[in-house]
């Protein structure tokens, strides 16, 4: 996660159960329902917690740390029609400006250092967890986009692996995932927002999307 001086990391928990003998409706494809927002402020970087339920025929949901290959690797290098990597200093015309997604510096590919700044497209399939943010103005939501100027970050994620054992037991269980930033207080200050959320399985389907009530972060701290 690329971070600004008042942003943190995020970081996620999960409290779940295994089913071993699973109700026949349960979904191949991830059911997930909104159970909770919280915010905690804190003397360091405050947790605003989104929680939600989730059930899964198969059990594949969750990351590890060794899931960095194809399809789940962080980018995509550019390349040229030659196949040779697309450097700031030869840029095509449709290039995007600098910024800190699009362009990565002195990255490691195939186990070397390549001493420039390279165009990259982020994949997506990097995380398992996708959160989006939404402001309400004059009776409207509108998306409150943090890929955008001036923070060029993101807060999707990853949570763990569900299952220790190889996929094929269905689960169920209550994941709280928590976003840490010293700035929600300054960017939200009393703003009616609301936080929509989807994970993805490692088959890449993508679960329902669901919504948090309409709330301001003093109806929901949390001392």
């Amino acid at each position: 996660m690329r971070l600004k001086s008042y942003l943190g990391i995020f970081f996620s928990f999960l409290l779940m159960a295994s089913c071993v003998n699973p109700p026949e409706n349960f979904p191949s494809i991830p059911e997930i329902e909104f159970e909770s927002l919280e915010f905690v402020p804190t003397a360091g970087p405050d947790s605003l917690i989104f929680g939600f339920n989730f059930k899964d025929a198969e059990g594949d949901l969750g990351l590890s740390a060794t899931d960095v290959f194809p399809p789940f690797n962080a980018l995509n290098y550019q390349r040229d029609a030659t196949g040779n990597l697309i450097t700031f200093g030869s840029r095509p015309p449709e290039a995007p400006r600098y910024n800190p997604i699009d362009w990565v510096i002195n990255p490691i590919i195939n186990n070397q250092v390549v001493r420039d700044t390279v165009w990259v497209v982020q994949n997506p399939n990097q995380y398992n967890i996708f959160v989006k943010f939404f402001i309400k103005r004059n009776g409207q939501f509108s998306e409150f986009r943090w890929e955008d100027p001036p923070f060029f970050t993101t807060f999707n994620g990853r949570f763990p692996r569900i299952l220790t054992t190889e996929e094929g037991q269905s689960v169920e269980g209550n994941i709280k995932y928590a976003m840490l930033s010293s700035g929600w207080q300054s960017i939200f200050r009393t703003d009616t927002i609301r936080v929509d959320v989807q994970i993805q399985d490692r088959q890449l389907n993508r679960s329902n999307e669901i919504s948090s009530s309409e709330v301001t972060l003093r109806q929901i701290t949390k001392e």
